[in-house]
């Protein structure tokens, strides 16, 4: 590292960025506590866990090519805007007893509609204000941000808050996006999207479904960025598939209660926490290649413990390595893709990435669930633990020193 530093832009938008997940995750552990009060129908239950989940599908896609056509800034500020009102219109509703199940489900769906795009925006509007050698430990404090409010904080804050009233989360969350939307409000400078063959001419539009068809074909031309994205896809079907069940194997195999489920979450997050905070360290010391070959043992290592261990102890510490694994190869990969796609298209190519993941996510999901009931508790977890290995032995050879450190050596995309 050189003298370079992390100047007050970045630390407004890491703030906004972190305040913004904090709000979020909050709705996300209340909905459905206020649903279950409402009912004990697990189809209206499941109900909420659909509603969160669509729009990362509807919208990943055209939200990046609406990254990739405005002002980036401006436009978190527009969706925090839009959220405030909506989520405080549920928690009034709450509060004077008109809450029903279809107006949670519609705030759900706004909230998560503007998550996509917010996030797609915030990841193509960092290299713009961040330098290049500190790409990685910005992405790294982004990622310890959204860990500890969303992944550590929002869950033990929401349920106490709710137990006071059920209306407070809510209240809280809208005035999370309004504080967002006034940090966002005090960065200097215009993150329009500036195409790189014409001298400060904005890009040209076309229909979404070139945009999104031309996003499609540049991520399928970089084999590197291609891979990763691939990669992270087929891992995370298998990923959720295991903790979809994870509380059937704390409480058959690990005899552990709801206190010792959670806490096994909570070693996942305590790891992924510090592998975000130490991250841009631990990828210099490991070298961005083997931080990627060595993630993908881990990968392995982790279905193959969860398949094969009765010892709490021993899940919990593997849980957390895997933790540290997530947050490094989330970090190498954003830095990546950062550096290697052009300006105009950074909003597309970041959006296909959430939309291969939203998509794994689900199919995991209900995957997880009917494997396990068809050949037995353990079975997606061998099942995972074969994937990885078998992509292992694939894409070892892609991830090599001289390929990947040709893709570090390049200068970052920059849009002012």
């Amino acid at each position: 590292m050189t003298g370079e530093r992390l100047d007050g832009r970045y630390v407004k938008l890491w703030a906004a960025s972190t305040t913004s997940a904090l709000g979020s995750g909050l709705a996300t552990v209340a909905a459905p506590l206020l649903i279950a009060s409402r009912t004990d129908d697990p189809l209206v239950v499941s109900g909420g866990f659909a509603v969160a989940w669509l729009p990362w599908l509807l919208f990943s896609l055209p939200g990046g090519v609406l990254v990739d056509r405005v002002d980036r800034r401006k436009l978190m500020i527009t969706l925090d805007w839009i959220r405030v009102p909506a989520v405080a219109l549920l928690a009034v509703a709450i509060t004077t007893g008109n809450a029903s199940v279809a107006l949670l489900y519609a705030v759900l769906f706004v909230i998560n509609s503007g998550e996509v795009v917010f996030r797609t925006a915030s990841g193509a509007m960092l290299p713009s204000i961040v330098p290049k050698a500190l790409l990685e430990r910005a992405n790294g404090r982004l990622y310890a941000g959204t860990t500890l409010t969303h992944g550590m904080l929002s869950g033990p804050l929401s349920g106490l808050l709710f137990g006071v009233a059920a209306s407070i989360p809510f209240y809280v969350n809208a005035g999370t996006y309004a504080v967002s939307a006034l940090l966002l409000g005090l960065i200097a400078g215009a993150y329009r999207p500036r195409a790189d063959d014409g001298p400060g001419e904005p890009v040209k539009r076309r229909s979404i479904r070139a945009e999104v068809a031309e996003g499609f074909r540049w991520l399928a031309g970089q084999r590197l960025l291609r891979t990763m994205v691939g990669l992270i896809g087929l891992l995370n079907v298998t990923l959720v598939a295991a903790t979809s069940i994870l509380v059937l194997l704390a409480k058959e195999r690990l005899q552990l209660g709801a206190v010792g489920y959670g806490l096994l979450f909570t070693c996942m997050a305590v790891g992924g926490l510090l592998g975000s905070v130490a991250g841009d360290r631990l990828i210099a010391w490991c070298t961005p290649t083997w931080t990627l070959r060595i993630g993908l043992l881990v990968e392995a290592g982790t279905h193959l413990v969860l398949a094969t261990s009765t010892s709490a102890p021993v899940v919990g510490v593997t849980l957390f390595l895997f933790g540290v694994h997530g947050a490094l190869w989330g970090i190498v990969g954003s830095s990546l893709r950062q550096r290697l796609t052009p300006p105009e298209m950074l909003g597309r190519v970041g959006s296909t990435s959430l939309f291969i993941v939203a998509g794994g996510t689900c199919f995991g999901a209900l995957l997880g669930g009917v494997v396990a009931s068809e050949f037995g508790l353990t079975t997606p977890y061998w099942v995972g633990f074969v994937v990885a290995m078998v992509v292992s032995g694939l894409t070892w050879r892609v991830f090599d020193r001289e390929v990947v450190s040709a893709a570090y050596a390049q200068e970052p995309a920059v849009s002012r």
